[in-house]
């Protein structure tokens, strides 16, 4: 990993469908949230590169910056369906931050290795100066694998 990217892989017992299915959704990005920041979601599942949908935040959850409740775009950036999707946001800080999140998922004989990342490689120079990054810790992105697994499994 470079020091401007976390991956992190899971094993999990439920098809890549299914996975990226819950990836897919606006209400899936806030059910498996690790953080606590995503409070809910508005949209509709998204389908390709550009889609967006709506995610009101409550920064208050990491306790890091005094922000509150604020709302963010989701904009896709990478989308092959039950393999691979990306995201970054747009929000009321601007310019944009240009961190990405992401999964890949592969099948296995048992389900499906998914792997999370977040990439703050590409942020814009205040940001890069704030030394602010990374937003997520390597754990959250484990912790997020477990919520997910916990709720495709237990269908």
């Amino acid at each position: 990993m470079s020091e401007e990217r976390f991956e992190v892989h899971r094993e999990i017992a439920a098809s890549p469908a299914d996975i990226f299915a819950v990836l897919c959704s606006p209400a899936g990005h806030v059910a498996i949230d690790s953080s606590g920041m995503l409070q809910s979601a508005e949209g509709e599942p998204v389908t390709a590169v550009g889609d967006t949908f709506l995610v009101h935040m409550d920064r208050e959850s990491l306790n890091d910056f005094p922000m509150g409740k604020y709302d963010v775009t989701v904009i896709i950036t990478a989308y092959e369906p039950d393999a691979h999707i990306e995201w970054t946001i747009s929000g009321a800080i601007q310019p944009p931050i240009e961190h990405l999140y992401g999964y890949r998922l592969a099948p296995t004989e048992t389900g499906t290795r998914v792997t999370s990342y977040y990439d703050w490689s590409r942020i814009a120079a205040p940001y890069r100066e704030a030394n602010i990054f990374p937003i997520i810790p390597e754990s959250g992105l484990r912790a997020t694998l477990g919520i997910l697994a916990r709720t495709v499994e237990n269908r």
